[in-house]
């Protein structure tokens, strides 16, 4: 049985599909207006459009847009709607459809999971408090809250838009509250809302403090943050929700539930350093901005933003961060600089000429400053560079080599090798010195950093043998028939991931004729929608199928590797059949060109026309599948 999300039964995400409606899916998003034919029609949610392009087949639970190529089943529209992840939106839509998720182990190690419904009370219990805090933000002990916002130029439409609350002063306020919710005492401790005291009853774990709801991407408080207001509170300036099995601090952005839409639609993403800093950039027009919580940004907020910028090597994000100008501002700089080599995009930094962080800064100058500080944005590395230089004397031989350098291992790192050479020619200007020393001493620190991260030879000392060789994969007579061969192995082997997908493209998009022999048994087998992998659906194919050939080639196809370094994952099956379908379209366009080459434009104008407008029609599918496919098999 193949695990597609790691954790979730097979046949649990199958019936997910199967009491899944994508019609009401997708209306929440999208309106959507019948077609004819039993099919619907809307806006792509996806891309800007004028004409209706964005097709839904209630029938086979599956979506496609003519204009941009995108398509899948409910699962993929909620991944990229909503920037979740494969098992994030099974379990939006289980919890939709009523389905009870069962977890299972893989590996050798178990796969930590939460009982039945944990998460699910969890976040239940968190929107409570949510209810709880924003209702005692009105009360009187509440004054030095409100007073609070309102020295930072929050209003009560901003304070409500954000869930802005307070804890009020007591020990087990919410506790109580919660209690009377139906919430067990485990269930609130283990939601980090409160604490055991030396006594061995509960106390609450925020009190006298402004609170803000922490949520995730998919809009679930999951957590809190809290500011100190009394001076003869002893704790510290912001306390957190500990980590708790849906509170990872290294996974949450502060704001990313208001910023998603905007950051997956601009392409780009700001990094603020404190909640009043995102509340005060939405509030200025700068809709991009989320911050840390808690800890310091690292590569799990970096897979976050990736995933929302779709930063690949093909579209490359733009992440902004703010530092202050102080000398820890600039260390964050210089460590963020590290954390850039990660992203495909460009990275740039945005510092106040006042030092001030955008909160501040909209207080002291307004909306259009702060929207001035991200468009005065510069590459990080020339920021990273000028905090280096500034460190030593450069009127002296000595401080200008030091300069040198220690500047020159940044400039090797710099991700965009074509870049190197014109910064290594900017570091000698600034440094007053000849090319070819700086340029020397750039290709030193890059050959060093080239053998720390080498792997050691095979058979060196101390270095693994070389794996034996395994078996050969057989050749391929084509691009086509790799293509075919690998969306056949996707439908055999995990077809719980290629699922409708994989079934909405029929046999006539297939070229080799046992290759579309091996279509026929999967269809004739039930479709891969229906299917959960394993012996059992690879037996009910081969049994399917008419000829030896076919068969031979389903035992063989359902253990040859697929093409792919790692696990396959929706992408990979969306790129794959895009490929596909791309080649059986193009086929069509050739045989059309050649046909309205043979038609006369004037005796047979209608027909000319008819085969013009369709060639036109399928010219454009064409470009929008070539788009979707960019990516490596």
């Amino acid at each position: 049985m193949y695990d597609v999300a790691g954790r979730i039964y097979d046949e649990d995400i199958a019936l997910v599909r199967e009491r899944t409606a994508i019609a009401d899916v997708i209306n929440e998003h999208v309106t959507l207006r019948s077609a004819g034919g039993g099919n619907l029609k809307g806006l792509c949610p996806f891309h800007d459009e004028k004409t209706p392009s964005f097709t839904v087949s209630p029938a086979r639970n599956v979506y496609f847009c003519h204009g941009c190529g995108a398509g899948g089943d409910a699962i993929k529209f909620l991944m990229d709607a909503d920037h979740l992840t494969f098992l994030e939106s099974v379990e939006r839509l289980a919890g939709r459809a009523g389905v009870q998720l069962r977890y299972k182990e893989t590996g050798s190690a178990p796969v930590p999971r939460q009982p039945a419904g944990q998460k699910k009370r969890l976040v239940e219990a968190h929107h409570a408090a949510v209810e709880f805090y924003t209702g005692q933000l009105t009360t009187p002990g509440a004054r030095l809250a409100r007073e609070f916002l309102a020295q930072r130029g929050f209003g009560r439409d901003t304070a409500e838009r954000f869930g802005c609350g307070f804890a009020p002063d007591g020990w087990d306020h919410l506790t109580k509250f919660l209690r009377q919710r139906g919430f067990s005492d485990s269930e609130i401790v283990t939601a980090g809302l409160a604490k055991p005291a030396r006594s061995g009853s509960l106390i609450d774990r925020f009190r006298r403090r402004l609170m803000w709801p922490i949520r995730d991407l998919t809009n679930d408080v999951i957590g809190f943050g809290a500011r100190r207001l009394f001076e003869d509170d002893d704790g510290p300036k912001y306390l957190n929700t500990p980590e708790t099995p849906i509170y990872k601090k290294s996974h949450v952005l502060y704001g990313i539930e208001h910023a998603k839409k905007e950051i997956a639609r601009q392409g780009r993403a700001v990094i603020v350093e404190g909640y009043t800093d995102v509340m005060a950039c939405h509030e200025a027009g700068v809709p991009i901005a989320v911050a840390t919580c808690g800890t310091a940004f690292g590569g799990d907020h970096i897979g976050v933003l990736r995933r929302l910028l779709m930063d690949t090597d093909d579209i490359a994000g733009e992440i902004i961060f703010t530092f202050d100008g102080d000398a820890a501002g600039q260390k964050a700089a210089l460590r963020a600089f590290e954390d850039d080599q990660r992203f495909v995009g460009r990275t740039f930094i945005a510092v106040s000429p006042d030092n001030m962080d955008p909160c501040d800064l909209r207080l002291a100058k307004g909306d259009l400053a702060v929207r001035d500080l991200v468009a005065r944005r510069e590459p990080l590395v020339d920021f990273a560079l000028r905090q280096i230089l500034s460190r030593f004397d450069l009127d002296t031989v000595e401080g200008r080599v030091d300069a040198m350098r220690k500047a020159a291992p940044l400039v090797a790192k710099i991700k965009d090798r074509e870049k190197r050479p014109e910064y290594a020619r900017k570091l000698a200007g600034d440094l007053g010195m000849d090319m070819e020393p700086v340029q020397q001493a750039v290709l030193a620190a890059s050959r060093t950093a080239q053998a720390s991260a080498a792997p050691a030879r095979p058979g060196a000392a101390g270095a693994p043998a070389a794996p034996a060789p395994g078996p050969r994969p057989p050749v391929l007579d084509s691009p086509t028939s790799m293509v075919e061969r690998e969306a056949l192995k996707l439908a055999l082997q995990v077809p719980v991931l290629a699922g409708p997908m994989f079934d909405a493209l029929a046999a006539d998009a297939y070229h080799h004729p046992v290759h579309v022999a091996v279509r026929h048994a999967i269809a004739a087998a039930g479709g891969t929608a229906s299917a959960t992998g394993g012996a059992v659906w690879i037996e009910a194919v081969r049994g399917a199928c008419d000829d030896l050939g076919a068969a031979a080639l389903v035992g063989e196809l359902a253990v040859e590797p697929l093409r792919i370094d790692g696990e396959a994952d929706p992408r990979y099956v969306s790129v794959t059949l895009a490929r596909l379908q791309w080649g059986a379209v193009t086929s069509r366009i050739r045989d059309l060109k050649s046909k309205v080459q043979r038609v006369n434009p004037v005796a047979n104008k209608d027909e000319y026309l008819a085969l013009a407008g369709e060639l036109f029609s399928l010219e454009q599918h064409a470009r929008a599948l070539k788009e979707q496919s960019v990516g490596g098999l």
